[in-house]
């Protein structure tokens, strides 16, 4: 075949490395090699057709001069050129598709042999259309032009020599032909240009989303881990860590009171090992399923919150009286989420109470209404002052108790509302809605 591989080759590398500056190229280059390759079947077929028509062609002139000049002393000259142009044709895969300088001279000397067949006899003038094709491929634009326009006039000379008299028809059908062969090729050369450009596109927006999946895949592990690690740190400290905090207070008071009141230090480590029992079942319930063990023990959140006020009612040894009250009655079984985030805020609401405080008692009223579930924890302590809010709307709070209730509840798409001043108790609400999806923001509301 005469062009070997119909696709360019110039652009191969720099379709894989869109933004490496080009450097200058001392060749001259056709538009077609300005653009990414890839595997073009149009461009194949079309070139295996010219091809094809050459050969045909070629055959065709050679037996149309063998019969009607047989035995000419031109006839070896014209049998001799003819091989000498195949032979040259059949040279052109092996010199490659770039317009290199030996590629250039090869297609030099196709030219010239032709237009010497074409002077020794006018019949090969058709031998032309493939040679169109050929040039066009090859050459710049410009370059190619020129080129059909000279073979054209060859055509158009040979034809006038063959007539017997002027026929504006040979005069004007070469040059007809060769303006529709070339836009022909011209449009199909743009249209696979067009073709590749696209597919590059194409090959380049999906990188792109497999990359942007990728990249949310990582940022949605990593927030997931992040997520997990708050909500664990703020399991640990709503249980273990107050559990841990409550015994170290009760030991120390028993080791002040041993000599003075062993019958106290006593009560007091006996609390300590209340405390411990349920620090223990706490951990194991991390290591089974991370739900509160007054959950898992059945009687859903209204049993758990009851034994909470009792449990902190007998550790505080007469110093805190807790109470629970239940308020109206749930349509429908509280999700697990919001029972485990409400006992949650409840246990840690206690510990700060029990700890910070000093009040003497304190209340955990639960309030079921149509369409949210209310938590309010109220005691009688000395109360604090509600710092204003900071520059995200949320009130600034040092600590891990509050922040911890806060997000709590912002994961269910509720509100915290704390109402306190010094002297006066608190009140810590807590909302959350039954109807509706948790929201992206829900700040601590003071009051």
């Amino acid at each position: 075949m005469e062009g070997g591989d119909p696709r360019p080759h110039n652009a191969e590398k720099s379709a894989h490395r869109p933004h490496a500056p080009e450097k200058a190229d001392p060749h001259p280059h056709s538009a077609e090699e300005n653009v990414p390759t890839g595997p073009d079947p149009d461009a194949r077929w079309l070139a295996l057709l010219m091809h094809a028509a050459f050969f045909l062609l070629l055959g065709a002139s050679l037996t149309r001069f063998l019969m009607r000049h047989p035995g000419e002393a031109r006839t070896p000259w014209i049998i001799a050129l003819s091989i000498t142009l195949a032979a040259l044709y059949l040279l052109g895969p092996v010199l490659g598709s770039r317009p290199t300088p030996r590629r250039l001279t090869w297609l030099g000397v196709l030219v010239v042999v032709w237009m010497v067949l074409v002077v020794l006899a006018p019949s090969f003038a058709w031998c032309a259309v493939p040679l169109f094709y050929t040039g066009l491929r090859i050459l710049p634009p410009r370059a190619a032009l020129a080129l059909v326009a000279l073979l054209t006039a060859f055509v158009v000379a040979a034809q006038l020599r063959l007539a017997t008299g002027f026929d504006p028809n040979l005069v004007l059908a070469p040059p007809a032909v060769a303006a529709v062969a070339t836009a022909v090729f011209v449009h199909m050369q743009r249209q696979a240009v067009r073709q590749r450009e696209l597919a590059a596109r194409q090959r380049e927006l999906i990188d792109d989303l497999l990359r942007t999946r990728r990249e949310l895949a990582a940022t949605e592990r990593r927030e997931g881990t992040l997520a997990e690690r708050q909500r664990l740190s703020m399991e640990i400290h709503d249980t273990l860590a107050q559990g841990l905090s409550s015994q170290q207070m009760l030991l120390q008071a028993a080791d002040r009171t041993w000599t003075a009141d062993p019958d106290a230090a006593r009560r007091h480590v006996r609390t300590a090992t209340g405390i411990a029992e349920r620090n223990l079942a706490e951990a194991r319930r991390f290591v089974h399923d991370l739900a509160p063990a007054d959950l898992a023990e059945g009687g859903g959140l209204e049993a758990a919150l009851h034994a909470l006020a009792a449990r902190e009612t007998a550790q505080a040894q007469g110093a805190l009286t807790v109470r629970c009250h239940v308020e109206g009655t749930p349509h429908t079984p509280l999700p697990d989420r919001v029972q485990s985030a409400l006992l949650r805020i409840a246990q840690g609401a206690l510990a700060n109470v029990g700890e910070h405080s000093g009040a003497t008692a304190a209340g955990l009223t639960l309030t079921h209404l149509d369409d949210r579930v209310v938590l309010d924890i109220a005691d009688n302590g000395r109360g604090f002052t509600v710092e204003p809010a900071g520059a995200h709307g949320t009130p600034t709070v040092r600590g891990h108790g509050l922040p911890a209730m806060r997000a709590r509840v912002h994961q269910l798409g509720g509100t915290l509302t704390i109402e306190s001043a010094p002297g006066e108790g608190t009140v810590l609400s807590a909302e959350v809605p039954l109807t509706t999806a948790p929201a992206t923001s829900a700040p601590e509301e003071p009051a």
